[in-house]
């Protein structure tokens, strides 16, 4: 029978929770540098967790500096099978205020200082984007986070910004004038590489701020999105809980597990021995090796 083994990416507050059973934080090494921090592994009944706090413990990373390639390459090393993000997000959109959970299914990539793909000259891969998010992840998460109290919408896109800074006034009308919902800074190149590990996705976005573009709110700062942080951070443990209760027992499996069996334009048998030895935890199915992880 297959089992889920989830992996979480999410802030620090998540991993301070009393329900997960043998907590131990383990080192994952990656052959793409370091990931973020170690990764926190435990179980809550049948489902197998695993916890990255995506800037590190303390949040010592910007979102320029985290290594999203070491961060999912770890997760696969781990032997997760399916992802699921909990991000602070700035909202776009009046309906989505701040305290509410929103289930993210599309995103618009404006970052450009990060590293996007496992794959590169030598041995090519174009993966499907047209659907970026796990449907049935993403539809049980949304029940997880209304079972544990928070208000939440579902279906929404996110804008991905490079930051550090926050938006200008006419940044924020702009992509407000494309359609998008939510603004973060972290969710890509991160679903990206997920697909291309093989992993389903979903993330679900804690409005923190109303951006800049609303005139009667004051302009986003730290302080104002820590506040809501913190607000949030019960909702969010207690989310990661119910998740494990809601999901089915057995994991059926899903089309994204071999998402690299139509995104491959060669054999990777064929690659430079260093380019598989590198690509080891991303090609494993392919090549019929088990994955391999470092503690």
């Amino acid at each position: 029978m297959a089992e889920w083994t989830i992996g979480l990416i999410g802030g620090s507050g998540l991993y301070d929770i009393a329900a997960l059973e043998g907590a131990e934080w383990r080192r994952v090494e990656s052959r793409f540098g370091e990931p973020s921090d170690q990764l926190l592994c435990g179980r809550i009944g049948a489902v197998e967790l695993v916890f990255l706090p995506r800037h590190g413990r303390g949040h010592r990373l910007s979102p320029s500096q985290v290594n999203a390639r070491a961060n999912i390459d770890a997760l696969k090393r781990a032997g997760c099978t399916d992802i699921l993000a909990i991000s602070s997000v700035g909202s776009l959109r009046e309906e989505l205020e701040p305290g509410r959970f929103v289930a993210v299914d599309q995103f618009i990539d404006r970052t450009f200082a990060r590293e996007k793909s496992f794959f590169g000259a030598g041995l090519v891969a174009h993966v499907s984007m047209a659907e970026p998010v796990c449907p049935r992840l993403s539809a049980v998460a949304a029940a997880a986070a209304r079972a544990a109290g928070a208000p939440v919408a579902e279906g929404a896109t996110y804008l991905a910004m490079e930051g550090p800074q926050f938006s200008t006034k006419a940044e924020s009308a702009l992509y407000r004038q494309w359609g998008c919902d939510l603004i973060g800074m972290t969710a890509m190149p991160e679903a990206k590489l997920a697909r291309e590990a093989e992993l389903p996705y979903a993330l679900i976005g804690m409005v923190t701020d109303y951006d800049c573009w609303r005139a009667e709110t004051a302009h986003v700062e730290v302080a104002q999105v820590i506040a809501q942080l913190n607000a949030n951070a019960d909702t969010a443990r207690q989310l990661v809980v119910e998740l494990a209760r809601l999901l089915p027992e057995e994991r059926p499996p899903s089309p994204i597990d071999t998402a690299l069996d139509t995104a491959l334009l060669h054999d990777p048998r064929g690659a430079d021995p260093a380019q598989l030895d590198q690509l080891e935890a991303i090609l494993a199915r392919r090549l019929g090796r088990s994955r391999s992880s470092e503690a």
